[in-house]
C-alpha cells in the first residue's frame, strides 16, 4: 500500500464492490509496518470527522480485516438516561480491533432491536435485531492477542464492523419496512419505541406473490 494511495482514502459507499468482499487478515509483519500503523491513524482521522464510532478497512476501499472504534460520551448525549440504560449504551475509549472471531451466544434471545446507519450507506437508517452480548477475539495495533466481552451497544457496534470484513451491511439484516432518512426518523420516530414503531410500520409484513 502506498503513502500516495493511503493519501486518498475516503469512506465508500454502498455498490462498491470491496464493501461485499471477504476481507484479509493480516500478519504480524504488516500489522507492525509502518503501512498499517500510518493507516490506522488516517482510519481513525476519517472516523472522527465523519463522525461515526467505527470504521472498517473496507469502508475506504481496502479489504483487510482492520478496525478503529470509538463511542465517545458526547455521541450519546442527545439520548435520554432511560434510553441509554435501554441500549446498554456507554463511553468506549478508542481501540483497535485486526483479524476478529466473534462469538454469539444464539440461545440469548430475544435479541435486542434499534435502528442503525452506516458511514458506507448514507442517508438511511433502520431498524436491525442484534444479539446482546458477545466475545471478539482479536490483534490490537501492536499485534497482542486480545479478548473483547461487550455488551449493550458496544456489542452492537462491534457485530456492525465485524460484518463489514464479511462482506455484509446492515441492510442485509435489516426490518426493511423500518428503513428511513434520518429527517424523516427525527419528524416521525424518534422519541418512539421500537415495538410502537414496528407496529404502526408493521415491520414484519411479506409481501405475497
Amino acid at each position: 500500500m502506498s503513502a500516495q494511495s493511503q493519501n486518498k482514502l475516503k469512506i465508500v459507499q454502498i455498490g462498491d464492490p470491496v464493501l461485499r468482499q471477504t476481507a484479509r487478515p493480516l500478519t504480524i509483519e504488516e500489522i507492525l509496518s509502518p503501512d498499517i500503523q500510518s493507516l490506522i491513524y488516517k482510519m481513525t482521522v476519517i472516523m472522527r470527522k465523519a463522525p461515526g464510532v467505527g470504521l472498517a478497512a473496507p469502508q475506504i476501499g481496502l479489504p483487510l480485516q482492520l478496525i478503529v472504534i470509538e463511542d465517545k460520551k458526547e455521541y450519546h448525549q442527545y439520548l435520554t438516561p432511560e434510553q441509554r440504560e435501554e441500549r446498554g449504551r456507554y463511553e468506549v475509549p478508542f481501540h483497535v480491533v485486526i483479524n476478529p472471531s466473534l462469538f454469539i451466544d444464539h440461545e440469548e434471545l430475544p435479541l435486542a432491536e434499534f435502528y442503525e446507519g452506516c458511514l458506507s450507506v448514507a442517508g438511511i437508517n433502520g431498524i436491525v435485531p442484534r444479539a446482546t452480548s458477545v466475545r471478539v477475539e482479536c490483534l490490537n495495533e501492536k499485534g497482542e492477542s486480545v479478548t473483547i466481552n461487550a455488551k449493550g451497544w458496544y456489542a452492537r457496534i462491534l457485530q456492525h464492523e465485524i460484518d463489514h470484513l464479511n462482506g455484509v451491511l446492515y441492510v442485509d439484516r435489516v426490518k426493511i419496512r423500518s428503513l428511513s432518512t434520518p429527517d424523516n426518523f427525527d419528524k416521525y420516530w424518534r422519541g418512539k419505541s421500537i415495538q410502537q414503531i414496528c407496529h404502526t410500520l408493521e415491520c414484519e409484513k411479506k409481501l405475497e406473490n
